[in-house]
């Protein structure tokens, strides 16, 4: 590993630079546009994207999770250096995280929905 060259591609090999310092730039730079991204739609909200919902879970806030994944994606990918690693490494952290991500989304929509719910009906528990 210590000899071996290091990728200086992103994107699938569509963005090619010629020094590490500039991948790092050429990341710093995309992660930067995404969050602006972010930010921007959560200042703005647009309409069109807060009425509707999917899954009990509105359109603008689906945005926030896939680009979320995003960036969580190449700081993975070219800040912690796991496309230089074997694919058995990189699958075991990758899977891992993506079962991860997505089981605790299924159990954050899923109680969230039973406590507004719960809320919506007004229900009061017993005391004991």
């Amino acid at each position: 590993m210590a000899h071996e060259e290091h990728n200086l591609a992103i994107f699938r090999g569509r963005l090619k630079f010629k020094s590490n310092v500039q991948k790092i730039w050429g990341v710093f730079i995309l992660l930067s546009i995404i969050t602006i991204i972010e930010v921007a739609l959560g200042i703005i909200k647009p309409e069109f994207l807060t009425s509707n919902t999917l899954f009990a879970l509105k359109y603008l806030n689906w945005i926030f999770l896939a680009l979320t994944i995003v960036k969580a994606y190449y700081i993975t990918w070219d800040f912690m250096h796991m496309r230089d690693e074997k694919m058995g490494l990189r699958r075991a952290v990758v899977w891992t995280a993506v079962f991860l991500i997505c089981y605790l989304l299924f159990i954050i929509l899923l109680e969230g929905d039973y406590i507004y719910n719960v809320y919506a009906e007004n229900y009061v528990k017993f005391d004991f």
